[in-house]
Protein backbone atom coordinates (compact mmCIF):
# COMPACT_ATOMS: atom_id res chain seq x y z
CA UNK A 1 0.00 0.00 0.00
CA UNK A 2 2.91 2.60 0.82
CA UNK A 3 4.39 1.50 -2.75
CA UNK A 4 0.64 2.60 -4.26
CA UNK A 5 0.87 5.99 -2.47
CA UNK A 6 4.50 6.94 -3.42
CA UNK A 7 3.46 5.96 -6.46
CA UNK A 8 -0.05 8.71 -6.25
CA UNK A 9 2.05 11.26 -4.74
CA UNK A 10 4.66 10.69 -7.86
CA UNK A 11 2.19 11.28 -10.51
CA UNK A 12 0.61 14.31 -9.06
CA UNK A 13 4.06 16.39 -7.99
CA UNK A 14 5.38 15.13 -11.60
CA UNK A 15 2.34 16.39 -13.41
CA UNK A 16 2.32 19.53 -11.54
CA UNK A 17 5.68 20.37 -12.35
CA UNK A 18 5.83 19.46 -15.92
CA UNK A 19 2.75 21.34 -16.55
CA UNK A 20 2.93 24.13 -14.50
CA UNK A 21 5.84 25.90 -15.61
CA UNK A 22 9.34 26.42 -14.39
CA UNK A 23 10.01 27.20 -10.96
CA UNK A 24 12.90 28.10 -8.88
CA UNK A 25 14.68 24.76 -7.77
CA UNK A 26 14.34 26.18 -4.17
CA UNK A 27 10.38 25.60 -4.76
CA UNK A 28 10.71 21.81 -6.37
CA UNK A 29 12.67 20.73 -3.58
CA UNK A 30 10.51 22.11 -0.64
CA UNK A 31 7.82 20.89 -2.87
CA UNK A 32 9.56 17.18 -3.00
CA UNK A 33 9.90 17.29 0.49
CA UNK A 34 6.34 18.35 1.20
CA UNK A 35 4.90 15.30 -1.02
CA UNK A 36 7.29 12.89 0.17
CA UNK A 37 6.02 13.43 3.88
CA UNK A 38 2.72 13.47 2.69
CA UNK A 39 3.02 10.23 0.87
CA UNK A 40 3.84 8.07 4.34
CA UNK A 41 1.69 10.25 6.62
CA UNK A 42 -1.38 7.93 6.26
CA UNK A 43 0.73 4.53 7.21
CA UNK A 44 2.46 6.21 9.90
CA UNK A 45 -0.94 7.72 11.27
CA UNK A 46 -2.63 4.56 11.15
CA UNK A 47 -0.02 2.62 13.03
CA UNK A 48 0.18 4.84 15.40
CA UNK A 49 -3.44 4.57 15.96
CA UNK A 50 -3.79 0.79 16.13
CA UNK A 51 -1.70 1.44 19.61
CA UNK A 52 -2.84 5.18 20.73
CA UNK A 53 -5.39 6.75 21.31
CA UNK A 54 -5.33 10.61 22.32
CA UNK A 55 -6.00 13.87 20.72
CA UNK A 56 -3.16 14.16 18.96
CA UNK A 57 -3.12 10.91 17.41
CA UNK A 58 -6.49 11.06 16.56
CA UNK A 59 -5.66 14.80 14.61
CA UNK A 60 -2.79 13.29 12.79
CA UNK A 61 -4.74 10.43 11.80
CA UNK A 62 -8.10 12.49 10.61
CA UNK A 63 -5.88 15.09 8.61
CA UNK A 64 -3.78 12.16 7.37
CA UNK A 65 -7.21 10.79 5.84
CA UNK A 66 -8.63 13.72 4.68
CA UNK A 67 -5.09 14.75 2.74
CA UNK A 68 -5.57 10.65 0.83
CA UNK A 69 -9.35 11.56 -0.07
CA UNK A 70 -7.66 14.85 -1.62
CA UNK A 71 -4.97 12.29 -2.76
CA UNK A 72 -7.47 9.86 -5.00
CA UNK A 73 -9.04 13.17 -6.63
CA UNK A 74 -5.33 14.55 -7.34
CA UNK A 75 -4.39 11.84 -9.22
CA UNK A 76 -7.63 11.92 -11.25
CA UNK A 77 -7.01 15.15 -12.07
CA UNK A 78 -3.35 14.52 -12.99
CA UNK A 79 -4.42 12.02 -15.82
CA UNK A 80 -7.07 13.99 -16.69
CA UNK A 81 -5.00 17.05 -17.41
CA UNK A 82 -2.51 14.81 -19.50
CA UNK A 83 -5.53 14.08 -21.49
CA UNK A 84 -6.75 17.17 -22.14
CA UNK A 85 -3.06 18.60 -22.82
CA UNK A 86 -3.07 15.91 -25.01
CA UNK A 87 -5.99 16.98 -26.82
CA UNK A 88 -5.00 20.79 -26.90
CA UNK A 89 -1.73 19.60 -28.73
CA UNK A 90 -3.29 17.34 -31.10
CA UNK A 91 -5.86 20.04 -31.98
CA UNK A 92 -3.22 22.92 -31.99
CA UNK A 93 -5.29 24.65 -29.09
CA UNK A 94 -3.47 27.37 -27.73
CA UNK A 95 -4.34 26.22 -24.18
CA UNK A 96 -1.73 26.99 -22.05
CA UNK A 97 -0.32 24.22 -20.46
CA UNK A 98 -0.10 26.30 -16.37
CA UNK A 99 -3.81 27.07 -16.77
CA UNK A 100 -4.97 23.26 -17.62
CA UNK A 101 -3.03 22.25 -14.57
CA UNK A 102 -4.87 25.08 -12.44
CA UNK A 103 -8.26 24.62 -13.67
CA UNK A 104 -8.15 20.34 -13.46
CA UNK A 105 -6.14 20.35 -9.94
CA UNK A 106 -8.24 23.17 -8.06
CA UNK A 107 -11.49 21.13 -9.51
CA UNK A 108 -10.08 18.01 -7.97
CA UNK A 109 -9.61 19.53 -4.57
CA UNK A 110 -13.13 21.36 -4.55
CA UNK A 111 -14.13 17.60 -5.01
CA UNK A 112 -12.70 15.89 -2.39
CA UNK A 113 -13.51 18.80 0.38
CA UNK A 114 -17.06 18.41 -0.78
CA UNK A 115 -16.63 14.89 -0.09
CA UNK A 116 -15.40 15.77 3.36
CA UNK A 117 -18.32 18.06 3.91
CA UNK A 118 -20.82 15.36 2.82
CA UNK A 119 -19.26 12.68 4.59
CA UNK A 120 -20.01 14.45 7.98
CA UNK A 121 -23.08 14.95 7.07
CA UNK A 122 -25.66 12.12 8.05
CA UNK A 123 -29.17 11.58 6.74
CA UNK A 124 -32.07 9.06 7.81
CA UNK A 125 -33.50 6.99 4.95
CA UNK A 126 -37.28 6.10 5.17
CA UNK A 127 -38.27 2.65 3.15
CA UNK A 128 -41.63 0.79 3.40
CA UNK A 129 -40.89 -3.01 3.46
CA UNK A 130 -43.65 -5.68 2.30
CA UNK A 131 -42.65 -8.61 4.40
CA UNK A 132 -44.53 -12.00 3.65
CA UNK A 133 -46.38 -14.00 6.67
CA UNK A 134 -45.62 -10.51 8.71
CA UNK A 135 -46.86 -10.95 12.29
CA UNK A 136 -50.03 -8.71 12.97
CA UNK A 137 -48.09 -6.89 15.65
CA UNK A 138 -45.36 -5.90 13.43
CA UNK A 139 -47.46 -4.38 10.94
CA UNK A 140 -46.95 -0.58 11.07
CA UNK A 141 -44.06 -0.93 13.50
CA UNK A 142 -40.54 0.42 12.60
CA UNK A 143 -36.69 -0.93 12.69
CA UNK A 144 -33.49 1.06 12.58
CA UNK A 145 -30.75 -0.15 10.88
CA UNK A 146 -27.39 1.14 11.74
CA UNK A 147 -24.23 0.02 10.28
CA UNK A 148 -20.42 1.38 9.68
CA UNK A 149 -20.00 3.78 12.08
CA UNK A 150 -16.49 2.76 12.35
CA UNK A 151 -15.52 4.73 16.03
CA UNK A 152 -12.37 5.27 16.49
CA UNK A 153 -9.41 7.75 15.47
CA UNK A 154 -12.03 10.13 13.29
CA UNK A 155 -15.07 9.65 15.41
CA UNK A 156 -15.50 8.01 18.90
CA UNK A 157 -18.34 8.99 21.65
CA UNK A 158 -19.46 11.75 19.78
CA UNK A 159 -20.50 10.63 16.74
CA UNK A 160 -22.02 7.62 18.93
CA UNK A 161 -23.74 9.86 21.20
CA UNK A 162 -25.17 11.73 18.29
CA UNK A 163 -26.38 8.42 16.62
CA UNK A 164 -28.33 8.18 19.49
CA UNK A 165 -30.06 11.35 19.46
CA UNK A 166 -30.91 10.64 16.08
CA UNK A 167 -32.73 7.52 16.84
CA UNK A 168 -34.24 8.32 19.75
CA UNK A 169 -36.05 11.20 17.71
CA UNK A 170 -37.12 8.21 15.01
CA UNK A 171 -38.58 6.35 17.38
CA UNK A 172 -37.70 3.05 16.17
CA UNK A 173 -39.39 0.15 17.82
CA UNK A 174 -36.29 -1.74 17.61
CA UNK A 175 -32.41 -1.07 16.42
CA UNK A 176 -30.55 -3.22 14.42
CA UNK A 177 -26.73 -2.75 14.44
CA UNK A 178 -24.96 -4.89 11.56
CA UNK A 179 -21.47 -4.59 12.53
CA UNK A 180 -18.27 -2.52 12.45
CA UNK A 181 -19.44 -0.08 15.15
CA UNK A 182 -15.96 -0.22 15.89
CA UNK A 183 -13.01 1.00 13.56
CA UNK A 184 -10.71 -1.72 14.71
CA UNK A 185 -8.08 0.99 15.84
CA UNK A 186 -7.17 1.98 19.69
CA UNK A 187 -10.44 3.59 21.24
CA UNK A 188 -12.22 4.20 24.50
CA UNK A 189 -14.35 1.17 23.73
CA UNK A 190 -16.69 1.56 26.72
CA UNK A 191 -16.85 5.72 26.51
CA UNK A 192 -17.94 4.96 22.73
CA UNK A 193 -20.83 2.06 23.62
CA UNK A 194 -22.22 3.75 26.42
CA UNK A 195 -24.58 5.98 25.10
CA UNK A 196 -26.23 3.47 23.35
CA UNK A 197 -27.90 2.53 27.01
CA UNK A 198 -30.04 5.68 26.12
CA UNK A 199 -31.94 3.81 22.84
CA UNK A 200 -35.21 4.18 23.98
CA UNK A 201 -36.60 1.80 21.13
CA UNK A 202 -39.23 -0.56 22.36
CA UNK A 203 -37.34 -3.89 21.66
CA UNK A 204 -33.94 -2.70 21.96
CA UNK A 205 -30.74 -3.06 20.16
CA UNK A 206 -29.17 -6.22 17.92
CA UNK A 207 -25.25 -6.25 16.75
CA UNK A 208 -23.80 -8.65 14.47
CA UNK A 209 -19.84 -8.07 14.59
CA UNK A 210 -18.31 -6.86 11.19
CA UNK A 211 -14.85 -8.02 10.25
CA UNK A 212 -13.28 -4.63 12.06
CA UNK A 213 -14.50 -5.68 15.21
CA UNK A 214 -12.66 -9.10 13.98
CA UNK A 215 -9.19 -7.44 13.09
CA UNK A 216 -8.53 -8.98 16.95
CA UNK A 217 -10.23 -10.27 19.64
CA UNK A 218 -13.46 -9.39 19.59
CA UNK A 219 -14.47 -10.09 22.97
CA UNK A 220 -13.69 -6.21 24.59
CA UNK A 221 -16.24 -4.93 21.94
CA UNK A 222 -18.95 -7.53 22.72
CA UNK A 223 -18.73 -6.85 26.31
CA UNK A 224 -18.69 -2.91 26.32
CA UNK A 225 -21.98 -3.39 23.97
CA UNK A 226 -23.38 -5.75 26.36
CA UNK A 227 -22.68 -3.90 29.31
CA UNK A 228 -24.81 -0.74 27.49
CA UNK A 229 -27.85 -3.26 27.06
CA UNK A 230 -27.40 -4.21 23.55
CA UNK A 231 -28.02 -7.73 22.37
CA UNK A 232 -25.49 -9.27 20.73
CA UNK A 233 -26.52 -12.22 18.47
CA UNK A 234 -23.69 -14.92 17.78
CA UNK A 235 -25.02 -17.90 15.48
CA UNK A 236 -28.74 -17.64 17.15
CA UNK A 237 -32.25 -16.55 16.84
CA UNK A 238 -34.85 -15.01 19.09
CA UNK A 239 -38.28 -14.79 18.46
CA UNK A 240 -39.75 -11.10 19.19
CA UNK A 241 -43.59 -11.75 19.45
CA UNK A 242 -43.61 -13.95 16.16
CA UNK A 243 -40.86 -11.85 14.10
CA UNK A 244 -37.51 -14.32 14.24
CA UNK A 245 -34.10 -12.10 14.07
CA UNK A 246 -31.02 -13.65 13.48
CA UNK A 247 -27.68 -12.72 13.69
CA UNK A 248 -24.60 -14.64 12.52
CA UNK A 249 -21.03 -13.18 12.77
CA UNK A 250 -18.98 -11.85 9.96
CA UNK A 251 -16.16 -14.78 10.43
CA UNK A 252 -18.86 -17.37 9.98
CA UNK A 253 -18.84 -16.35 5.90
CA UNK A 254 -15.78 -17.38 5.68
CA UNK A 255 -16.41 -20.59 3.92
CA UNK A 256 -19.99 -21.31 2.72
CA UNK A 257 -20.07 -24.37 4.26
CA UNK A 258 -19.64 -23.14 7.44
CA UNK A 259 -22.46 -20.00 6.51
CA UNK A 260 -24.48 -22.64 5.65
CA UNK A 261 -24.18 -25.27 8.60
CA UNK A 262 -24.63 -22.28 11.09
CA UNK A 263 -28.26 -21.10 9.19
CA UNK A 264 -29.27 -25.51 9.51
CA UNK A 265 -28.37 -24.93 13.47
CA UNK A 266 -30.39 -21.65 13.88
CA UNK A 267 -33.48 -23.46 12.13
CA UNK A 268 -35.08 -20.56 10.44
CA UNK A 269 -38.81 -21.19 10.03
CA UNK A 270 -39.65 -20.47 6.48
CA UNK A 271 -42.94 -19.69 7.27
CA UNK A 272 -42.61 -17.17 9.43
CA UNK A 273 -41.43 -13.70 8.85
CA UNK A 274 -37.80 -13.13 9.56
CA UNK A 275 -34.85 -11.08 9.50
CA UNK A 276 -30.81 -11.49 8.94
CA UNK A 277 -28.85 -9.42 10.62
CA UNK A 278 -24.99 -10.15 8.78
CA UNK A 279 -22.08 -7.47 8.03
CA UNK A 280 -21.69 -7.95 4.08
CA UNK A 281 -23.58 -8.93 1.81
CA UNK A 282 -22.26 -12.10 0.76
CA UNK A 283 -23.55 -15.37 0.55
CA UNK A 284 -26.88 -14.56 -0.14
CA UNK A 285 -28.63 -17.20 -2.31
CA UNK A 286 -27.36 -19.52 0.97
CA UNK A 287 -29.82 -17.03 3.06
CA UNK A 288 -32.53 -16.90 0.63
CA UNK A 289 -32.69 -21.40 0.36
CA UNK A 290 -32.71 -20.87 4.26
CA UNK A 291 -35.98 -19.08 3.91
CA UNK A 292 -34.93 -15.97 4.98
CA UNK A 293 -37.18 -12.73 4.58
CA UNK A 294 -34.72 -9.84 4.62
CA UNK A 295 -31.17 -9.58 5.19
CA UNK A 296 -29.62 -6.13 6.32
CA UNK A 297 -26.06 -5.53 5.75
CA UNK A 298 -23.71 -3.27 5.61
CA UNK A 299 -19.78 -3.39 4.80
CA UNK A 300 -19.47 -2.07 1.38
CA UNK A 301 -20.27 1.78 2.22
CA UNK A 302 -21.18 1.77 -1.55
CA UNK A 303 -17.43 2.69 -2.61
CA UNK A 304 -17.30 5.78 -0.26
CA UNK A 305 -15.73 7.85 -3.09
CA UNK A 306 -15.37 7.85 -7.07
CA UNK A 307 -13.72 5.78 -8.59
CA UNK A 308 -14.10 3.20 -5.71
CA UNK A 309 -18.06 3.64 -5.82
CA UNK A 310 -17.64 1.27 -9.33
CA UNK A 311 -15.25 -0.92 -8.24
CA UNK A 312 -17.74 -1.68 -5.15
CA UNK A 313 -20.77 -1.70 -7.91
CA UNK A 314 -18.75 -4.11 -10.07
CA UNK A 315 -18.29 -6.99 -6.89
CA UNK A 316 -21.20 -6.48 -5.40
CA UNK A 317 -23.38 -5.47 -8.80
CA UNK A 318 -27.35 -4.56 -7.17
CA UNK A 319 -26.28 -5.14 -3.58
CA UNK A 320 -23.73 -2.85 -3.54
CA UNK A 321 -26.56 -0.69 -2.04
CA UNK A 322 -29.84 -0.64 -1.37
CA UNK A 323 -33.16 -2.65 -1.42
CA UNK A 324 -33.37 -5.76 -3.51
CA UNK A 325 -34.76 -8.68 -4.29
CA UNK A 326 -33.05 -12.06 -4.63
CA UNK A 327 -35.61 -15.20 -5.13
CA UNK A 328 -38.15 -14.48 -2.22
CA UNK A 329 -35.31 -12.82 -0.07
CA UNK A 330 -35.07 -8.89 0.46
CA UNK A 331 -31.85 -7.33 0.49
CA UNK A 332 -31.23 -4.02 2.48
CA UNK A 333 -27.36 -3.20 2.12
CA UNK A 334 -26.65 0.15 3.72
CA UNK A 335 -23.93 2.40 2.71
CA UNK A 336 -23.24 3.22 6.21
CA UNK A 337 -23.54 5.87 8.88
CA UNK A 338 -19.42 6.78 9.03
CA UNK A 339 -16.06 5.85 7.02
CA UNK A 340 -13.21 4.24 7.18
CA UNK A 341 -9.84 5.19 6.43
CA UNK A 342 -10.68 8.66 4.44
CA UNK A 343 -13.17 10.71 5.84
CA UNK A 344 -14.92 11.42 2.58
CA UNK A 345 -17.72 10.68 0.58
CA UNK A 346 -18.59 11.55 -2.77
CA UNK A 347 -21.42 9.44 -4.79
CA UNK A 348 -22.62 8.18 -1.64
CA UNK A 349 -23.80 9.60 1.77
CA UNK A 350 -24.05 8.09 5.22
CA UNK A 351 -26.87 7.18 6.59
CA UNK A 352 -28.93 5.55 9.11
CA UNK A 353 -32.34 3.46 7.70
CA UNK A 354 -35.72 4.06 8.94
CA UNK A 355 -37.70 0.79 7.74
CA UNK A 356 -41.13 0.30 8.32
CA UNK A 357 -43.12 -3.72 8.02
CA UNK A 358 -45.77 -3.60 5.79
Amino acid sequence: MQSILFLGHAIVFGTWVSLAGPAPLGSISKLAIAFALLSVSFIGSSLLAFRYYNALIRTLYTLAGIWLGLLNFLVLGALAAWVVYGVARIGRINWPSRSIAGVVFGVAILAGLCGTANAFWLRVRRIEVTLPNLPAAWRGRTAALVSDTHLGPVRGAGFSKRIVSRLNQMNPDVVFITGDFYDGTAADVVACASPLARLNARFGAFFVTGNHEEFTNADRYIEALSNAGVRVLQNEKLDVEGLQIVGIPYHQMGRPENFSAALRDIRIDPARASILLIHAPNRLWEAEKAGVSLQLSGHTHRGQFFPWTLAVKRIYRQFAYGLHTLGNMQVYTTSGAGTWGPPVRLGSDPEIVLFRFV
